[in-house]
Parts: structure tokens; sequence; C-alpha cells
């Protein structure tokens, strides 16, 4: 187990560039398998969940060739069905949230798909229901072998589009569907769908490989199935996650930050939420430049109630930020109430925040209140681990506002979302060292 030593109470400066984004290298790669014709993606960023997958697509048979650090090329022409029944495979699977999104390609083109019960992030329940619902909507049949160490199992002799009604806007549910009914007899209608920036990307990567998908960036998405898909090139979007968390660290910090090539207009109300927190920042180009700020000041609602922030579907806001807003709010002016609705564990690390001296009560699993300091008490270093990706990098702008040093253990969770962070960060003036 790797962690991290950080000397806080460091002003940074300078330009950092965002990774590609890992929630929709995870659905593009995955979209791979759709083909046996060469399928090249760029920006793809250099981080543990998405490294794992290309092991994985690798073992299954597919013709990886890497043509930079950020870009590789793929052809799923000679898959290797029999390496899903194997135990290697289960155990590198199951390490893996992403690999269920393996399932809806492997359904499409090969009518079979096996995965065991997937791990990742333990924030709370995280229900497969959706998927294998849609799928079974499509004509396939569903099977999950408690005894055989949870494995789920779909079949299909044929695909048939059809109209369904998603039970929620699940982004990897709407992705995994979306890429079987790409290849389904007839039309489908996906009602409730996520219209992530990631989803579109992935509907637009597919239409160019040959799909006929409409209604992209609505929840109403139709598809009239194809009988096969040709290669294409796609680049990832820059991962607005890590251009959130360099906001809320450039705040907490009071550091002058330039965030290079955004893709501002993908980003939602995510500058807004921030805006709203009393940070300032300026969009120069496709660039956002975070000024130096001694303070900022939290919105109050036009009535002069408590500001809320809570997460929904998009274009509501990302509940991957939530705990960037949350640990930006400590030093903020005033008081902001933190409601994560989707997972019910994702707020239980602000008992360390509390240690380091915030003002925080958790009001349930689900929501928090924090009462910002306003510069008038500076957090202490503390030691602590890291309980998931968006946790550990809240826990470490926390670290870098304090005074004295922290320890971030368990850092192999911060390693899955975030590509070379402490080199990153380093660079413009940080102090962090990797044990």
């Amino acid at each position: 187990m790797a962690s991290f030593k950080i000397t806080g109470d460091q002003r940074l400066k300078g330009e950092i560039i965002p990774q590609g984004a890992k929630n929709e290298a995870l659905q593009i790669l995955c979209a791979v398998m759709l083909t046996p014709e060469v399928v090249t993606i760029h920006n793809i960023p250099d981080i543990r969940d998405v490294n794992q997958l290309i092991h994985l697509l690798g073992d299954l048979g597919v013709k990886i060739k890497r043509l930079t650090p950020s870009s590789i090329q793929f052809q799923a022409d000679d898959i290797h069905l029999d390496y899903l029944e194997t135990e290697e495979y289960r155990v590198k699977a199951a390490a893996l949230r992403g690999s269920v999104m393996l399932l809806g390609p492997m359904l499409a083109r090969f009518r079979k798909g096996r995965i065991p019960r997937p791990g990742g992030d333990k924030i709370g329940r995280r229900k497969m229901d959706t998927h294998f619902l849609g799928f079974e909507k499509l004509g396939a049949t569903f099977s999950y072998d408690r005894e055989d160490g949870g494995f789920y199992k779909v079949d299909a002799d044929n695909l048939k589009g059809t109209f369904m009604l998603l039970d929620e806007a699940s982004v990897t549910g709407t992705a995994n569907i979306l890429m079987a009914a790409v290849m389904a007899e007839g039309e489908t209608t996906i009602y409730n769908a996520a219209c992530e920036p990631y989803l579109q990307q992935l509907a637009k990567m597919l239409n160019r490989m040959g799909a006929k998908i409409t209604g992209i960036a609505s929840n109403l998405l139709r598809i009239e199935g194809v009988t096969a898909l040709k290669g294409t090139e796609h680049t990832i979007l820059p991962d607005m996650i890590e251009i959130g968390s360099f906001i809320g660290l450039a705040a907490m910090t009071q550091s002058e930050i330039t965030i290079k090539d955004c893709r501002i207009a993908e980003l939602g109300i995510i500058p807004d939420v921030f805006k709203r927190l009393g940070i300032q920042m300026e969009f120069r180009n496709d660039d956002i430049f975070i000024p130096a700020q001694e303070h900022y000041r939290i919105e109050n609602y036009l009535d002069g109630s408590t500001l809320s922030v809570a997460d929904a579907p998009w274009p509501g806001f990302t509940p991957d930020l939530l705990s960037i807003v949350l640990v930006t709010a400590i030093q903020a002016q005033g008081t902001v109430l933190i409601h994560q609705k989707m997972f019910e564990s994702r707020l239980f690390f602000v008992d360390k925040l509390i240690e380091m001296g915030a003002q925080i009560i958790l009001c349930d699993p689900h929501r928090a209140t924090v009462i910002g300091h306003n510069r008038e008490t500076q957090l202490r270093g503390i030691r602590m681990t890291s309980p998931d990706i968006r946790a550990g990098v809240a826990l470490l702008i926390a670290a870098m506002s304090a005074k004295g040093v922290s320890i971030i253990d368990n850092i192999e969770q911060i390693d899955r979302g975030y590509q070379y962070i402490d080199t990153r960060l380093n660079a413009i003036g940080a102090e962090i060292i990797r044990l």
C-alpha cells in the first residue's frame, strides 16, 4: 500500500492540463469490441482503472498497438470467447467496475456475455438491474449464479429492437444497452436515458462506426439496428471531474492556476456551482483561469436561506464532484448543505476533515452541513486513508491547504482516477512525496 506525504500551506502557480476523461474512456474502450476493424482512440488517461480494462481487452484477444503514450490502436478481430469462462477472467474483471460495459458489446456481436460481480468504489449500493432489464427487453436471457461466485450471464439467439423506459437514468446502464441495441434487429427506443457528455461521445463514435442513433444529448434515444459496424477514430474529452477538482484546489490553497483546454461548453453547470461558492474564474478561450483568492463567500438563495448543493442526473450536478465542493466550502465564508442523493456511503470521509479542524455536521448518510472558516482557522495535518477515488482527492486538497504534514494512505484509490496527480501538482508548486 502506497501513501502520499503532503507538506501543506503551499501556494501553487502555473498551468495544468486535465487528463482524458476516465468515465468516457471506460465506455469507449468497451465499444472497440463491436467491430473486427481497427479503432484508434486518443487522449486515453494513464490511470489504473483504464489500464486494467486495456489489459483485460488484450486477454480477450484484442490486438493493441500503442501509437503514443495517450493514443492506442485496437482491433478485435479474433476474440477468445472461451476466456470468459476462466478463473483468470473472473478475478481480473471483478476488480474493475467498468468491465460491466463489456456485456453490451459482447451480447451485440457474439450473442453472449459473462461478467463477475464488478468491484470499484465502496460508496454504497450500485445496483445492476437497469443493465439486465434492458438486455431482457432486447430479447436476451439473464441468469445470476450466486454459488458460482456471483457470475452474471446474458445470452441471446437474436436481439430485437423494442421500446423501453429505464427505471433510472444510469450512465453505465444506458451505455451498455445502447451498445447492445446498435446491432439489434429493428428499432429500439430508450426513454429516461442518461445524456451525460460522455454518453453523447459514445453515441457519436458509434454513429461514425455505422450505427444509426438519433436523439443524442436528450433522454430519448432512438436506434435503428445495423448488421455490422466498422472502425473509426475517436478523441476522449478532458475529464470534467479533474477540472472541478482543480478549481476547488485553487480556491482552498489560495493559488493562481490556469486549467488548459477544458472544453468549457461540455462542463454544464459545474463552473456555476463553484461560482456559487464565491470562487472567481475567467474563461480565456477554452482555458479556465482561477486567480489567487484570500476569501470567497457562499451565496444564499434569494430568500436568504442556506445554499444546498445536490447531485442529479445530467444536466444536473455530477455526484463525483460533491466531495470536492464539500472540502472547498471548508474555507469559504458562509454555510452550505451538501446533499448526496445517489450513494449512501460517500460522505463518511468527513470524519477525517473534522479531525483536521473542519466545521462539518454529518446530518445522515446523505447530507452534511459545512460551516466555512473564512480563513480564520487553518486545517491541521493528520494521517488518514483514502476510501474511494473522489474522497481521496478531497482529502488531498484538504491536506494541501492544511498547516503541517499529512499522510494519506491507500492512494491506489486516487491512482485509479487521477493520472500522475502528485507529479503534475508538484510541477506547479505542491510538496507531495509518494512513499
